[in-house]
């Protein structure tokens, strides 16, 4: 019996089930599935004796020992799976609380959801702890050592070290949003036009020509001696004679090192006389072909961190070494060290440990020790000669102790490099004297600077350095983030979407938007298709170009993968309707209400939820909701929205055919409802409903109202501006409609419209995607008989798990419940014939509608039979945008 892993899905945003990045595991339980653990013996016993720190969780039960006690109330194994992963997660450094255990498919089916920090890590303790688990339950013994080895080896590799942590959680603390991208040390702070990258400590809007110049150790001395900057002399040696004739011609003692190397890699300090030169240049040849001799600068070795135009921290560096205590040996001192709980691998902790190997055993021979030989009570034993932090040195912060003519030398060193963040080394006895020729040197520019010997000194006080680097990349008082507007619902978020970011258009703003039909910058379509995931989301936030985001996020993204954004400044919900429940675990309207409700959840705390006062679902959700409302209503006498008036707060409703916003206790009209075209001069509710979502959304951000009026005067339910919704051509003896009308309420509502059009005849060419329940396909089949004359019954090409010809069959048979004749129906299963057999079979003063799945081939097939030139590409080209002479007009409107 043991725990399987059947499958593994990462939430690396908010998601339905957290506010924080989750794991989920599928897991079968197997026969273990109805068996408590106190019914398996030994199991807690064997549990808490090999991880004890389970003993201080809560679980449910909320007090310290909670989980104890469920332990021994009896309790499933995929429930202890879920503690024993958080408390993995937790002996490595990634502290973390959130989980929760669900069977989710009889008889053994488990969904494992746990927080995490490092992926690749918190993925490795989900297959762990299910390992360990199911040992126990069988009574085998844990391999307990080989798997912590293993995950101690992929933190050690994959975590972020102590630098990008702290420059990450500074950001996090300001509320910049900031995520690692990939499992290098490479974040991205916010988005669109603020968005930064930075890796390790190296900012994006450094020059690569700057980065290859700090490689170049002789070429950066050039450059800075031509400056008067103090450096050492020296040259490029390309043999061993020409490195032992450079070194005569300088004196004695002098350095050894890459020309191009880092993190001390290399480096021979203090060499003496032809002999140890030789020897150094033998084993440094074996690894660089070019090496840099320099005369040596007698001196202590500080590091100086420039960010921006300052000096943020001092430290000086100390090398490896330990202290003699009479009894140990310099290899058991060594081994003492490194047991310290700040000493890791490579730069997972403050210090790295120190390494007893060739380079450290020929600094031991210089001095005249072994590793074998017991030192002194007192006496200090180097092992390096350099004091680089990434060979087991240590530091003394020493930021206030530097004279202010060496702050000015060192800004002025990284202005001259043209690096924003630089790490400069000076050798001098004293960092409070002013450097000169003949009292110290600039030895070396790093670009991407160890933050650890400021963030973790030895000795001193600690530097928030990575407060710095936010400070230089977002100086105070500056926007740190674009706006950001998330529209969510079952009909009308596409129009919604679209109307918003067509009025941010007029202003000039550089939108970025997501919609069903494609991922738009400004007027260019970057990818199209169905773009309302988190993917899309991320490509638009990404986009430097992008002044704010407009975002259609649609559930299926929401429940698979969660959000592809931290915050919003605004979240729409604008309705809620029964389409979709019965996919994704989703049964009722509830739960589908539940999940779309992240959008209003993720919202910044001084930001806006905008909700439909109308809809019933909106109370189930406000509750939810922990920053501002903003409701909107079609109808003037809302409770709702009276009691959120006199509350003082934001609403937007009609009032005898006009739009009107309460905004602090003022009444503002903002639109005649028949001045708005994609309302039909108020025939189309449906699109009355969204143009009161969109200005609710608008008001949030404060757009003035009269640029709001313009927008809605200017957005066109035609396919330049709102392709595929309600547009309508005119052929010569009919019209036909395109919408995307795909559910009980989208049929609805353009029946609504066409029954006001006075069209002699309705015509539908209805069809509904595969995925709906059949009891809603079978909706559609009624509604439609009811309203239209004429149907022909088509069917997506994307089945989405049906077969040819059953949701046509679902479909007939509503309709004839519905009361449709047998000789009003027919079914074309392509919706492009279908289309083309109603145009040829229609009558005079027919109005056509297709409920279409694809836009562009029906739209190519209208433009057809209008003998036009027009193709799908040219007429969405502007999708979004306003006529020029509207655009020019409105391009200096105010700022968001």
């Amino acid at each position: 019996m043991k725990v399987e892993l059947k499958e593994v899905h990462v939430f690396n945003g908010r998601n339905i089930y957290c506010h924080k990045p989750v794991v989920k595991l599928l897991v079968d339980a197997g026969g273990l599935a109805e068996k408590t653990t106190k019914e398996i013996e030994g199991f807690n016993e064997e549990l808490l004796r090999l991880f004890p720190g389970l003993k201080k969780h809560h679980c449910s039960l909320g007090y310290e020992g909670g989980f104890v006690t469920r332990l021994e109330e009896g309790t499933y194994v995929c429930h202890v799976a879920e503690h024993l992963i958080l408390e993995l997660q937790s002996m490595f450094g990634d502290p973390v609380y959130f989980g929760k255990t669900r069977l989710v498919q009889k008889p053994a089916t488990y969904a494992i959801i746990y927080e995490f920090f490092h992926e690749a890590y918190a993925v490795a303790c989900g297959k762990a702890a299910l390992q360990i688990v199911s040992c126990l339950a069988q009574n085998q013994p844990v391999p307990v050592k080989p798997l912590l080895d293993g995950l101690k080896k992929i933190t050690s590799d994959t975590a972020l070290g102590p630098s990008t942590r702290a420059i990450f959680r500074e950001a996090k603390k300001r509320g910049i949003p900031v995520k690692r991208l990939g499992d290098e040390s490479l974040l991205q702070l916010s988005y669109g036009k603020y968005l930064h990258l930075i890796q390790a400590s190296l900012p994006d809007r450094t020059t690569c020509i700057s980065v290859d110049l700090v490689k170049n150790k002789q070429l950066t001395k050039q450059v800075l001696s031509d400056f008067g900057v103090p450096v050492p002399e020296g040259g490029l040696v390309y043999t061993e004679d020409s490195a032992v004739a450079l070194a005569a011609s300088l004196g004695y003692p002098v350095v050894l090192k890459p020309y191009d190397g880092n993190q001390g890699k290399g480096v021979n300090l203090n060499i003496q006389d032809e002999n140890q030169l030789r020897m150094a240049y033998r084993s440094a040849a074996k690894h660089h072909s070019v090496l840099l001799v320099e005369r040596f600068i007698k001196g202590k070795d500080y590091r100086v961190l420039v960010v921006g135009d300052k000096v943020s921290a001092v430290a000086e560096r100390k090398p490896a070494s330990i202290t003699g205590d009479g009894v140990h040996t310099i290899k058991e001192l060594v081994a003492k060290e490194n047991r310290s709980a700040i000493r890791g691998m490579g730069h997972e902790r403050p210090l790295t440990k120190i390494k007893l190997d060739r380079v450290a055993k020929r600094v031991l021979q210089k001095l005249g020790f072994t590793e074998n030989d017991i030192p002194a009570p007192g006496e200090t034993i180097l092992l390096r000669e350099n004091g680089n932090l990434s060979t087991g040195g240590t530091a003394r912060d020493c930021t206030g102790e530097m004279h202010p003519q060496n702050a000015l030398l060192a800004v002025k060193i990284a202005q001259i490099i043209g690096l924003e963040i630089a790490g400069i080394d000076f050798v001098m006895e004293d960092i409070s004297q002013p450097i000169s020729p003949d009292h110290g040197a600039v030895v070396e520019v790093n670009a991407a600077p160890g933050l650890r010997m400021h963030l973790y000194p030895t000795m001193g006080q600690a530097q928030n350095v990575a407060a710095d680097i936010i400070d230089y990349l977002y100086p105070k008082g500056t926007p740190v983030s674009i706006p950001i507007v998330s529209i969510t619902g079952t009909n009308g978020k596409t129009t919604v979407t679209r109307l918003i970011a067509h009025v941010f258009s007029l202003m000039g703003k550089k939108v970025g938007m997501t919609c069903t039909c494609g991922t738009y910058v400004g007027n260019r379509c970057i990818s199209d298709g169905d773009n309302t995931g988190p993917s899309s989301a991320q490509l638009v936030l990404a986009n430097k170009e992008v002044d704010v985001a407009v975002l259609e996020t649609a559930r299926g993204g929401i429940v698979r993968k969660g959000l592809g954004y931290h915050l919003a400044d605004v979240g729409v919900i604008v309705n809620i309707s029964d389409d979709h429940v019965g996919q994704d675990g989703i049964d009722t309207l509830e739960e589908l209400a539940f999940a779309k409700a992240l959008v209003v959840e993720a919202v910044k705390s001084d930001g806006f939820a905008v909700l439909n006062g109308d809809d019933p679902m909106t109370d189930f959700i406000a509750r939810r909701v922990t920053c501002n409302i903003v409701y909107f209503s079609q109808m003037k006498e809302n409770p709702v929205l009276e009691n959120h008036i006199r509350a003082g707060g934001t609403a937007v409703r009609v009032e005898d055919k006009i739009l009107y916003l309460y905004k602090k206790g003022q009444k503002t009209p903002v639109v005649d409802i028949k001045e708005v075209p994609i309302t039909f001069e108020g025939k189309a509710r449906c699109n009355i409903e969204n143009s009161l979502a969109a200005v609710a959304a608008l008001s949030c951000l404060n757009i003035p109202e009269n640029i709001i009026r313009i927008g809605l005067t200017d957005f066109k339910p035609d396919p330049a501006v709102n392709p595929g919704r309600f547009n309508i051509f005119n052929l010569e003896n009919c019209q036909v409609m395109l919408d995307y009308g795909h559910n009980i309420g989208g049929y609805q509502s353009v029946i609504q419209f066409l029954q006001t059009t006075g069209a002699k005849r309705l015509v539908g060419v209805i069809g509904v995607p595969g995925d709906r329940l059949d009891k809603n396909i079978i909706e559609v089949g009624k509604i439609s008989a009811q309203g239209f004359s004429k149907l022909i019954i088509k069917e997506d090409q994307d089945l989405r798990g049906r077969k040819p010809g059953e949701v046509a069959r679902l479909l007939y048979q509503g309709a004839m419940e519905g009361g449709a004749a047998k000789e009003n129906m027919e079914i074309i299963l392509s919706e492009t014939e279908a289309l083309l057999a109603a145009v040829k079979k229609a009558a005079p003063g027919d109005l056509i509608v297709v409920f279409y799945e694809k836009f562009e081939p029906l739209f190519d097939l209208v433009n057809h039979l209008l003998k036009e030139e027009a193709t799908v590409g040219s007429q969405l080209v502007n999708l979004g945008f306003a006529r020029p002479e509207t655009r020019e007009y409105l391009s200096s409107a105010g700022s968001i």
